[in-house]
């Protein structure tokens, strides 16, 4: 039997522990006796990305915003048992993070409805899509202990030479931790597009969830380029459509949640969304 020719090449982003005998099964079973394709190889294993300062997980990233399209496996995100095991030079970021930030992408999980499989929510009788804003926030940030009693602050200078602003976080009385993180405008509403195009497609309503009422720069932020989204690009298609969107607070949208039947998009930020999916 011929092979079906495969037109592109994919990514073949390899992994840690069983994942890599599982892939390389079903390469050799299932995958290559049936297609002539041409897989361009990334070993993401964590001896690889430690002997190349995770430069490899960068390469690969790369390799898929050429190509357009990859496949990886489970990767271990080192803690400090995985470095002591392994013999790390350093606790390395989760690969998926890096790969996300480049990339810039939204991840969607819906889930797939089985009448046979009892649901821990009977209520939930259709699929609750999470939107999840693969790109930045706490998967990219800086954090730091704080060593003793100190004044902590943040700095932005503009590129075009403008005055610089900084800010007081808070004065240390003593020992603690730190977190500083960022997300740009663009990435958030390439976030709103997709989000807004998958509701379309499904024919279901969109609803964005932000801690506004407490990070009313940063949260309130997400809420007003979703809003700047959907009135410029969206409002007239949704209303044909006959579906809505809206911002609710994460604490009423979990609620809502439990109380709704499903069938629905629910656009979180990036680490809200790695929990609910």
């Amino acid at each position: 039997m011929a092979k079906i020719k495969v037109k592109n090449p994919v990514v073949e982003l390899d992994g840690d522990e069983m994942t890599r005998i599982i892939w390389d099964w079903i390469k050799e079973q299932l995958i290559l006796p049936y297609l002539d394709i041409d897989l361009k190889y990334y070993d993401l294993g964590i001896e690889s990305r430690d002997a190349t300062d995770d430069q490899i997980t960068v390469e690969a990233a790369e390799a898929i915003k050429k190509y357009g399209v990859g496949v990886k496996c489970a990767t271990i995100t080192p803690d400090e048992a995985r470095v002591e095991e392994f013999g790390l030079k350093r606790m390395y970021r989760s690969p998926n993070g890096t790969i996300r930030n480049i990339l810039g992408g939204t991840v969607f999980r819906e889930p797939i409805i089985c009448n046979n499989v009892p649901r821990l929510v009977p209520g939930w009788t259709d699929p609750i899509v999470i939107g999840r804003h693969a790109f930045g926030d706490q998967y990219r940030a800086t954090d730091f202990v704080v060593p003793g009693k100190g004044k902590l602050t943040m700095k932005f200078e503009p590129a075009d030479g403008g005055e610089p602003v900084e800010y007081e976080v808070f004065d240390f009385p003593g020992g603690g931790v730190a977190l500083g993180m960022y997300n740009l405008d663009e990435s958030i509403r390439d976030f709103a597009r997709a989000c807004m195009n998958y509701g379309l497609n499904r024919g279901w309503p969109v609803y964005l969830s932000t801690k506004n009422t407490i990070l009313k720069a940063y949260d309130g932020r997400f809420k007003d380029l979703f809003q700047e989204v959907f009135e410029n690009e969206f409002a007239d298609k949704f209303k044909q459509a006959g579906i809505s969107y809206e911002h609710r607070l994460i604490d009423d949208m979990v609620a809502c949640a439990m109380k709704w039947n499903g069938g629905f998009v629910w656009a979180c930020k990036n680490y809200d969304g790695d929990v609910q999916s």
